[in-house]
């Protein structure tokens, strides 16, 4: 998943559960950069999961996709 991508998707579903783009800075929350090295570093036999929050809102995002928790 490319970086520019990755961001995409982690504002969608944000967007998605109501959380307002003008409501948080995500830069401040996660390094998109460090995150995506590292989604990329993992072996294809590793089941990678990051999780950080985000206000209320938990993201967990895995080499496969973007999850939000409440």
């Amino acid at each position: 998943m490319s970086e520019q991508r990755l961001l995409v998707e982690i504002v969608e579903a944000l967007e998605e559960q109501g959380l307002d783009q003008d409501g948080y800075q995500l830069q401040r929350v996660i390094d998109v950069d460090a995150l995506e090295q590292l989604a990329n570093s993992a072996d294809s036999d590793t089941e990678l999961e990051i999780r950080f929050t985000v206000g209320e809102f938990c993201v967990l995002v895995t080499d496969s996709e973007v999850t939000i928790f409440v």
